[in-house]
């Protein structure tokens, strides 16, 4: 009678069906491989933007909360002003930062305190002009009939607040993004949108609304990286003692 020829081997010595198996548990491992890597990968730098559409009238102030904790990092606030005799009227946009936050501006040389209205495309990080304390945006008044205009953010659109605040107790930065008119002495403001980077330390770019995904690396994102679940792929990872327990099995 005439038998059935032995299995052919491959070059590696191993028949064909244990080589087709390898070679399937290797495509498997490697699509699992990329798998499992991206989902150790720690969390990624990330804005966080929010389109707004807020008016600032005169006599009234708007509360900023950047990241959205239930904590106000910034305040709006305008304030029009009136004499007894009703001769001379004035109108004052400033930002007003909570505690230790700051706000990128610059002093006049008659010793006031503006902030700046930034461009689209500015980086706002630690080499930032920022400094503390309350800041004038715009300013309007009525002396007697003559009516002025000032500030830097006096008539502008699309311009930008590089801002400065903390979230427990690490320092972040964001931008806010605002249009200011001037109509005879009262200021008037809308807030179209702001945003802030949610990795401590990091620039964000003004007008930036997303930004491409980045690994941050150190000692905390390790202790944060997911821990993959034991699966039957471990036999390749055991290299030589797991192909021999494929060819037992076979």
């Amino acid at each position: 009678m005439k038998q059935s020829p032995p299995p052919r081997k491959t070059p590696s010595g191993l028949s064909e069906s244990v080589n087709q198996r390898l070679n399937m548990y290797a495509l498997a491992a490697s699509a699992a491989g990329v798998s499992l890597l991206a989902l150790s990968q720690p969390a990624a730098a990330k804005i966080v933007y929010t389109a707004a559409h807020v008016t600032i009238t005169p006599n009234h102030t708007i509360l900023l909360d950047l990241n959205h904790d239930g904590t106000t990092d910034f305040s709006f606030r305008n304030v029009l002003t009136t004499t007894s005799v009703g001769s001379f009227r004035s109108d004052r946009l400033s930002i007003l930062p909570r505690i230790a936050n700051q706000i990128w501006g610059h002093k006049t040389g008659a010793g006031g305190h503006y902030a700046s209205a930034l461009a689209a495309g500015i980086k706002v990080g630690p080499s930032g002009a920022f400094s503390a304390g309350s800041r004038s945006m715009a300013y309007g008044r009525d002396d007697v009939g003559s009516y002025y205009c000032e500030g830097k953010w006096n008539g502008v659109q699309k311009r930008y607040l590089g801002l400065k605040f903390t979230i427990q107790g690490k320092t972040h930065f964001g931008w806010a993004r605002l249009n200011v008119t001037c109509n005879l002495y009262k200021v008037n403001a809308v807030l179209t949108g702001y945003a802030y980077e949610t990795i401590a330390n990091k620039a964000i770019v003004t007008g930036k609304t997303k930004g491409p995904d980045e690994v941050v690396g150190g000692a905390d994102a390790a202790l944060t990286a997911p821990v993959p679940k034991p699966s039957s792929l471990g036999l390749l990872a055991m290299g030589s003692p797991g192909l021999s327990i494929w060819r037992r099995e076979e």
